[in-house]
């Protein structure tokens, strides 16, 4: 049988490192950022906890552009983050119902 490991990812807010399954992936992909949701979107993913304080951690330190190593306009950033913020109360709450 084999050992089936969970891959650990480091989020880009607190630059701690989580299993996987514990953190939202966000892809870039034709010059947007999105919650990829099924893990499965293309283009390049970097993680967040689902904790809204880390989220506005990696906001206010610009870690998007950190991470991608290039400049991504304000616009296209506060709508990720934003769309990340929805996508954690969505999943709280339906935590939160279980």
């Amino acid at each position: 049988m084999k050992d089936r490991r969970t891959p650990m990812r480091r989020c880009i807010g607190c630059r701690e490192s989580f299993p996987q399954n514990q953190l939202i992936r966000l892809t870039f992909h034709d010059e947007a950022i999105h919650v990829d949701r099924d893990g499965k979107s293309p283009g390049r993913g970097v993680y967040l906890c689902k904790n809204p304080e880390c989220i506005e951690k990696a906001r206010k330190s610009r870690a998007f552009q950190r991470n991608y190593k290039r400049e991504i306009k304000m616009e296209i950033t506060d709508a990720a983050f934003d769309e990340a913020n929805a996508f954690v109360k969505e999943v709280v709450n339906g935590e939160e119902g279980i």
